[in-house]
């Protein structure tokens, strides 16, 4: 096992410049009809405002569309390449920590960091495993949600 060097491990901490995301009822509804989810909450805008929320509310994993595009988990996952990472990239998967609804009005601020590198060794040979946090703050400053995406280079 020898693919995690000091320049890897230099990376955990970086992270990127923020982005900003808006979130309006319609995308939300549109999203919602995409991924055949019917719940009131996410399509029915008198509902919604009825409801406890008083809004139409997200679906889990949805967070509005880019106002300020910024570099995204991939961008993180480039430069582990650049420090001698191996050049093939897999997705490792992504989960999620919701703390706060989101939903139409929000303004989220986002920013995405690595918080981890380490080296496992498989049947096939070694690997690196890298978490790349992203981090969603909405406009009052409330962290509404943290996306864990991990990359496997191999």
């Amino acid at each position: 096992m020898a693919l995690l060097n000091d320049a890897l491990r230099k990376l955990v901490g970086m992270s990127t410049d923020p982005y900003i995301y808006k979130i309006e009822e319609g995308a939300i509804q549109r999203y919602a009809d995409a991924i055949g989810d019917p719940n009131p909450l996410f399509n029915d805008i008198g509902y919604a405002k009825k409801s406890k929320a008083g809004r139409l509310l997200c679906p889990p994993g949805f967070f509005g569309w880019p106002v300020k595009k910024g570099p995204g988990p991939l961008t993180l996952a480039i430069e582990l390449i650049k420090a001698g990472a191996p050049f093939r990239l897999l997705d490792g998967g992504v989960e999620y920590e919701f703390f706060e609804p989101v939903g139409a009005g929000d303004v989220l601020t986002m920013h995405n960091k690595i918080v981890d590198i380490t080296e496992k060794e498989s049947k096939s040979g070694s690997m690196l495993l890298t978490t790349i946090e992203a981090t969603s703050l909405n406009q009052n400053g409330d962290v509404v949600a943290k996306a864990r995406s991990t990359f496997i280079n191999r």
